[in-house]
């Protein structure tokens, strides 16, 4: 016997026709890529989401044809990301931090048919136009009449001519709810990308599960700033999510530096802030030095690599905000797990709170996990044990987008590449990725935990540990250091600041200072290339 309920499908037109109906005044404000700053509300957002389905039917493009973005953070981005998808085409965000060679060979791959631009990366599309056979129609997200001239791309429109004419009312399809909505494409540091290929269905899930209270507990009362890139898994779903409570949405643009996202935090009363510990690396290290508080932010989700401790201590004991730690990826749309405490650790005592909100969290609904060891059995959830961490559920992948790279499961579970541990309470703790964990003498050394005590040492400014190999120990650590601006330390005083707080034959076997640490196109440390910057480097103890 069937349920008696009403079957709709779960679509993201559904989501801006909420947004419109019910909290249509709700504010987005936007830093333009022309410094100003734009308001408008969901109720326009909607609007011109129709005019850019229109625009798209006339381009006769067929269901599932593939619409990408080279876009930073901002309001005309959002009405594609609902424009697009609504009318049943896939939005393809492509991340305009890769090099030009890769971002052409991804839009070869994905087909892309459509390409809108932020006046900011003219120069990338005027680098790779003739390398991308399949795109016939590009957009550049600026006002009517704003073409530069002579640009040399065929077919180029200003984003407000190509939807200004259209019809602001829209008639959103209906169809199946496992159609792809969008794409996202991994970072590609081993071989070429591949693409995430997320649906309706999945979107809407993952958005309803964001927004739990032990999630990011998104509400109607919230300012939310999503400074992680719309142009990599999504922001976050924070879009998807903002639209689902009708939160007030701040987008930075391409301003990201600590003084202009500070402002932009002051300016507009945000509450919610979203993005990776770079980004906040620069907010803290402008607001120390000039002696600022924030008169609104509450709390801060970050994610995207392993938080360092001192930076949650920065956040929590010195401006009072609660930082949610969170742990995900491209392949999970991409929440996995975030860090709040249960009703039984609020007695607990600061110091032992804080142990677990170091920790990167627990599952939400709709992820299942475990850790299996290298014989593929399941590990013990005792807090101690490692091993690889295995992921399923309703808005992870099952494949890549036209098969790459084979069948990535393992007995229906994806394997994340993650080593981590789970205790009894389900908290996961990231130990390392799995090639980049360091074993010496038989005992594996988490390169985090080398790499989160340096951080807390106030002439770091970046760490990054890696193994290098050892006739004796198979391999032992070493620290790569940028030091802060002004700041002295030395190679002796930073392996003394480990007495303490790593045991013995953890603690690095030498330190290296570098101009700079690699950093891959969301942000995170590139050790693959540390590794050939260092390639000359022999151990001392060697």
């Amino acid at each position: 016997m069937l349920g008696l309920m009403q079957s709709q499908p779960l679509l993201i037109s559904s989501l801006i026709e909420f947004a419109e109906r019910h909290h249509g005044d709700a504010e987005i404000v936007s830093r333009r890529v022309e410094g100003d700053i734009h308001r408008y509300s969901w109720r326009d957002v909607a609007l011109r989401s129709r005019q850019v389905a229109h625009a798209l039917d006339g381009l006769n493009l067929l269901f599932s044809d593939r619409v990408a973005t080279l876009a930073w953070n901002g309001y005309r981005h959002l009405e594609l990301y609902f424009g697009v998808s609504g009318s049943g085409r896939v939005l393809h965000t492509i991340n305009p931090r890769l090099h030009p060679e890769q971002i052409a060979w991804i839009a070869n791959h994905a087909e892309d048919q459509v390409l809108c631009f932020d006046a900011t990366f003219l120069p990338l599309v005027q680098a790779i136009h003739a390398k991308c056979p399949t795109i016939r129609q590009y957009v550049m997200l600026c006002e009517a009449g704003k073409l530069p001239q002579d640009s040399g791309i065929p077919h180029l429109v200003a984003y407000e001519d190509w939807i200004g004419g259209q019809p602001v009312s829209y008639e959103w399809p209906s169809f199946d709810e496992n159609s792809a909505s969008s794409m996202c494409y991994t970072s590609g540091t081993t071989g070429n990308p591949k693409a995430a290929l997320y649906s309706h269905r999945s979107t809407l899930l993952h958005a309803y599960a964001a927004a739990l209270p032990d999630v990011m507990a998104l509400s109607a009362r919230d300012a939310v700033l999503p400074v992680v890139p719309m142009f990599h898994v999504n922001a976050w779903g924070i879009p998807y999510s903002a639209a689902l409570t009708g939160c007030k949405l701040v987008f930075p643009g391409p301003a990201l530096d600590g003084k202009s996202v500070y402002e932009l935090i002051e300016a507009e009363k945000v509450s919610y802030a979203a993005g990776v510990p770079t980004v906040w690396q620069m907010l803290l290290g402008h607001m120390a030095p000039n002696q600022l508080r924030f008169s609104t932010l509450k709390r801060t989700v970050i994610g995207g690599s392993a938080c360092p401790p001192a930076m949650i201590h920065a956040f929590r004991e010195q401006y009072g905000v609660e930082v949610l730690h969170a742990w995900g990826m491209t392949e999970m749309s991409p929440l996995g797990t975030l860090c709040t405490l249960k009703n039984k650790h609020l007695a607990l005592p600061p110091e032992e709170q804080m142990k677990i909100r170091l920790k990167q969290g627990r599952a939400i609904f709709g992820v299942d996990m475990r850790i299996v060891g290298g014989d593929g059995r399941e590990l013990p959830w005792d807090g101690k044990t490692s091993g690889d961490l295995h992921v399923k559920g309703p808005w992870i992948v099952r494949e890549y987008f036209r098969g790459e790279g084979g069948d990535p499961l393992v007995d229906g579970w994806f394997p994340t590449g993650d080593v981590a541990t789970i205790d009894p309470d389900g908290y996961v703790q990231i130990t390392d990725r799995s090639k980049d964990v360091i074993k010496s003498g038989g005992e594996w050394i988490s390169s985090i935990d080398i790499e989160n005590v340096a951080m807390a040492h106030p002439a770091v400014a970046m760490a990054a540990c890696i193994g290098m190999k050892h006739p004796k120990w198979d391999e032992r650590p070493i620290l790569a250091v940028v030091r802060r601006p002004g700041a002295e330390v030395t190679r002796e005083e930073l392996i003394r600041f480990y007495d303490g707080k790593a045991a013995k034959w953890q603690v690095p076997d030498d330190v290296v200072f570098v101009d700079a640490i690699p950093l891959g196109a969301t942000g995170k440390m590139l050790k693959t290339r540390l590794r050939e910057m260092l390639k000359d480097y022999r151990l001392p103890t060697a």
